[in-house]
């Protein structure tokens, strides 16, 4: 019982540091002034692809755990590790303005490229064996409520947490990079 409830915290902090990408881009999309409805639509939009990215990425981890053994559990922890470095890194980058509209084709390339990450994470769950539903319930739970949250906050204050939430994130997903390939 242990075991599953540090399995379900472990995967609720792992999304909550996918959901920050999200999260701080939507600070800025919230700058757009869009309808609460709008809100509403690109949060589950955002939501739908961090279901299916991780999927897609768990399954080939799963692949690649069975083909290549040992070895893909030590690259799944370094893949976590340099995507927390880059993610902590881009979040002290100069400001970054976006030519996307949160609408149509637009909001299918921003779902998609705040999802990009979570298919590397979902590679690294597919490697280490995670339980799949859950892990996609709570990746997709929490990019949703995250991205509301930013865009709401973004059409509030217009932009004063972002830089903060994408470190946070990064750092988040580099101490689990480190976490997989030291054994506790």
């Amino acid at each position: 019982m242990t075991t599953i409830i540090g399995e379900l915290i472990t995967l609720m902090l792992m999304a909550f540091a996918l959901g920050m990408d999200a999260f701080s881009i939507g600070i800025g999309m919230g700058m757009f002034q869009l309808r609460l409805k709008q809100i509403f639509y690109i949060g589950l939009v955002v939501g739908v692809f961090h279901v299916w990215m991780p999927m897609l990425g768990m399954m080939t981890g799963k692949f690649l755990s069975e083909t290549f053994g040992d070895f893909a559990g030590y690259a799944g922890g370094l893949l976590l590790i340099i995507l927390g470095i880059q993610m902590f890194m881009s979040s002290f980058k100069e400001e970054e303005t976006t030519l996307i509209s949160p609408v149509g084709f637009g909001l299918v390339l921003f779902a998609l490229s705040v999802s990009l990450d979570s298919f590397s994470v979902g590679l690294t769950l597919g490697i280490f064996g995670a339980r799949t539903a859950v892990a996609l319930f709570c990746f997709g739970i929490a990019a949703t409520v995250l991205t509301w949250a930013g865009l709401l906050i973004g059409r509030k204050f217009q932009g004063v947490l972002g830089t903060y939430s994408e470190a946070l994130g990064g750092s988040i997903l580099f101490a689990f990079g480190i976490k997989l390939l030291l054994p506790l």
